[in-house]
C-alpha cells in the first residue's frame, strides 16, 4: 500500500521522511493552509529528496496563471485539486492529477469518480466547511466503501493509531496523512512516520 505524507514546509525534514521509504510527498500552494510554502522553499524541498519519490502539489481553487508560475519552478509529478475545480481545470496541464473530495452522506463518490475519470486517482478527506484538508478529522469510512475504476487514497483524521483500522475498512489504494505525524502545522515528527509506516506496511 502506497504512503503520501502531506504539508512539509523544511527540507531536512521531507528529506528525513523520504528516506524512512515513504511513496510521496505532497507540498501545500495554498495561502490560507499553515502548511503553506514558498516556491523558493518548495524547489528546496524537491531538491533534497531521494530518487522515486513522488513529488505532488496540492492547489485549492488556484488561479491557472498560480499553477503555470509553481510548474515553471518546481518539478512536480503529480497535481492534487482539493477545491471545487472542474474536470477540465484538473486536466488543462497535461499532467498526472488526483482529485480530492470532502465527503459526508451526501458525497455521491461514485458520481464525482465517474465525472473525473481521467484523474489518476480520487482522494477522500473528512468534509469541513471552513478547510480544505489538514483539519485531523476523519470522516464514517464506510462512506468510503464504493465501487468505483478509480484508485482510492484515503485521508482525513490517519495517524499510527488509526490508520490500521482505516485500512481494514475500507482497503484504499494509498493513505494520506499530514496532521497525525507533525510535532507542530508543518513540520514532521519522524518517530511518528515511522510508526504510521510500521501501522501499514503490517
Amino acid at each position: 500500500m502506497k504512503i503520501k505524507v502531506c504539508g512539509f514546509t523544511q527540507a531536512e525534514n521531507a528529506r528525513q521522511a523520504a528516506l524512512l521509504g515513504i511513496d510521496a510527498i505532497g507540498l501545500v500552494f495554498f495561502d490560507k493552509s499553515p502548511r503553506n510554502v514558498e516556491v523558493e522553499t518548495a524547489v528546496n524541498i524537491v531538491n533534497s529528496l531521494p530518487p522515486f519519490v513522488n513529488r505532488v502539489g496540492l492547489f485549492v481553487n488556484s488561479e491557472p496563471d498560480f499553477i503555470d508560475e509553481v510548474l515553471c519552478e518546481v518539478p512536480l509529478d503529480t497535481l492534487q485539486f482539493h477545491g471545487n475545480e472542474s474536470p477540465g481545470d484538473c486536466e488543462q496541464y497535461g499532467m498526472p492529477y488526483i482529485k480530492a473530495l470532502r465527503v459526508n452522506k451526501h458525497t455521491d463518490i461514485i458520481k464525482k469518480a465517474t465525472e473525473y475519470s481521467k484523474a489518476s486517482g480520487i482522494l477522500l478527506d473528512a468534509f469541513n466547511e471552513n478547510a480544505y484538508g489538514g483539519t485531523g478529522e476523519s470522516f464514517d469510512w464506510s462512506l468510503a466503501n464504493v465501487d468505483i475504476d478509480l484508485p482510492i487514497i484515503l485521508a482525513g483524521g490517519l495517524s499510527h493509531i488509526t490508520v490500521l483500522e482505516a485500512i481494514m475498512q475500507v482497503n484504499p489504494y494509498a493513505v494520506d496523512v499530514s496532521s497525525g505525524v507533525e510535532s507542530s502545522k508543518g513540520v514532521k515528527d519522524i518517530d511518528k512516520i515511522k510508526q504510521f509506516i510500521h501501522q501499514v506496511r503490517q
